[in-house]
C-alpha cells in the first residue's frame, strides 16, 4: 500500500485543485462552481486534516499536551527558572 504521506498529499492537491477550479467557473455556472468549492473544502477539512493529525500524533502521549494541574505546575516551574536566569 502507498504511504500515508503520499495519500494525504494527493487529497490536499486534489482538494485545492477543486477549489481553484470551482472559483474559476463560478461566474459562468454558479451551481457547479459552488459544488466544486464545497467538495474541495470537505476534502481538506474532513478527510485530509484528520488523516494528517492521526499520522502525526501516532506514538505521542496525549496527556503531555493536556492542561491539568500537574502540567500547570511544570510550566510555572519552568517559567520561574527562566526568570531567575535573566
Amino acid at each position: 500500500m502507498l504511504k500515508n504521506k503520499y495519500v494525504i498529499t494527493a487529497i490536499v492537491l486534489l482538494s485545492l485543485g477543486a477549489i481553484i477550479y470551482g472559483f474559476t467557473i463560478v461566474g459562468e455556472q454558479p451551481a457547479v462552481g459552488n459544488k466544486y468549492i464545497g467538495f474541495g473544502t470537505v476534502g481538506l477539512f474532513l478527510i485530509a486534516m484528520p488523516l494528517f493529525l492521526l499520522k502525526e500524533s501516532k506514538g505521542k502521549n496525549v496527556k503531555d499536551y493536556m492542561l491539568n494541574e500537574e502540567n500547570i505546575r511544570k510550566m510555572r516551574d519552568i517559567e520561574g527558572k527562566k526568570s531567575k536566569k535573566d
